[in-house]
């Protein structure tokens, strides 16, 4: 529950657009109905204080009945003039639209411009419609809708990262530059540290000096080793030499970050090509995992980044970083309801519990503004 708010709270501070476009939805076109919680206390008031009445002429049988229908008779009434007196206080208003196809229309512009992609928006709208349309709906039922929805969607990727009996169990994590790599290997070297496992990293992006100096840094701060190797040097040589030390020093995982120049994908692709051959000869089933980091602030770019990857390697599963940049979420319900790839973990800012396995109702909840005020 830590994370969800923790979620909740970065993913909506920057902006609530989704939030904020539901309620106009609704507003727009809706009318206002006044709540009152207590209507039926009216008539039931009467009703108790009745019941005396024809029993009035015939207290000769039990005289004891007398005194208790009188306490009853005056009980219900209190309650009823009270209950009055507090529901004029507590009259609210609650806008409510009908389901037709203008609002259907609407919600589809607003999902597709949370990054939700038009096939993805037009599915869910639909579902959403379903057995609904022409009804009477107040934002919070829309809000609840979306949410199930989202939900529905995503349950079937939410899955942890496998561990296997394999040792080492080999992680070749890929992305474009930026897009969080070196600190989600950080991070999750750090919680498999802290959860008992022996970790060993390899700073396999040679080209950037940057990435190798924040990996060393997460390696201390997590007990890690991190291997590197000079500047400009073969990944693949140095992918090798980490398997090499991970079997000799007993590791249960070796998480081995790449390059992400998509700039010129055929020496990317090459590159991660021959960092897979070279493992193999060390363990012909290895990778285990392809872990592919995506940016949440890219939009519908990551989709684009999906392709190219699944293209160039066996991704296996995904993490989302940088939700507390974004107002525009969606992009993950895309990415599910589209290639079906599993969603690890997400992550919402920089420190070591900023990164938690992904939790579908938490993160609808989030997105829809559920639960936010």
């Amino acid at each position: 529950m830590a994370f969800f708010s923790k979620l909740k709270n970065r993913l909506f501070k920057s902006s609530s657009k989704l939030e904020q476009g539901l309620d106009a939805i609704v507003e727009d076109g809706g009318e206002e109905e006044t709540l009152t919680p207590e209507p039926q206390a009216a008539p039931e008031t009467p009703e108790p204080a009745a019941e005396p009445v024809p029993q009035a002429p015939v207290p000769v049988q039990p005289p004891t009945q007398t005194p208790q229908a009188a306490p009853e008779a005056q009980t219900p009434e209190t309650k009823g003039i009270l209950g009055r007196l507090f529901t004029r206080g507590e009259t609210q208003t609650v806008t409510r639209r009908v389901l037709d196809d203008d609002m259907i229309e609407q919600l589809e512009e607003l999902l597709i411009a949370s990054d939700m992609g038009v096939d993805t928006a037009l599915r869910v709208t639909s579902n959403m419609a379903e057995g609904r349309f022409g009804k009477k709906l107040s934002t919070d039922e829309i809000k609840q809708m979306l949410a199930d929805e989202v939900t529905r969607v995503m349950e079937p990727v939410a899955k942890p990262l496998p561990l296997y009996s394999k040792r080492p169990q080999v992680v070749l994590v890929v992305g474009v530059n930026g897009s969080g790599k070196t600190t989600t290997i950080g991070k999750l070297a750090s919680q498999f540290k802290s959860a008992g496992k022996k970790v060993v990293i390899a700073a396999g992006d040679t080209f950037r000096a940057a990435a190798v100096e924040q990996l060393q840094v997460w390696g201390d701060r997590a007990g890690v080793p991190v291997l590197t190797a000079p500047e400009g040097s073969d990944p693949a040589s140095l992918a090798f030499d980490a398997m090499t030390r991970a079997q000799e020093d007993g590791a249960d995982l070796l998480m081995i970050d790449t390059a992400g120049r998509l700039q010129n994908r055929a020496d990317l692709m090459e590159e991660l090509a021959k960092i897979v051959r070279v493992i193999r000869k060390k363990d012909e089933t290895a990778p285990h995992n392809t872990l592919l980091v995506l940016d949440a602030t890219t939009g519908q770019n990551a989709l684009n980044q999906v392709e190219v990857f699944r293209n160039i390697s066996d991704v296996s599963g995904l993490v989302m970083t940088k939700l507390d940049g974004t107002a525009k979420g969606g992009v993950l319900v895309a990415l599910a309801d589209k290639f079906g790839l599993p969603i690890h973990a997400i992550g919402v800012g920089e420190q070591i519990d900023d990164l938690a396995p992904f939790d579908p109702k938490d993160f609808a909840k989030a997105l829809t503004g559920l639960e936010s005020r």
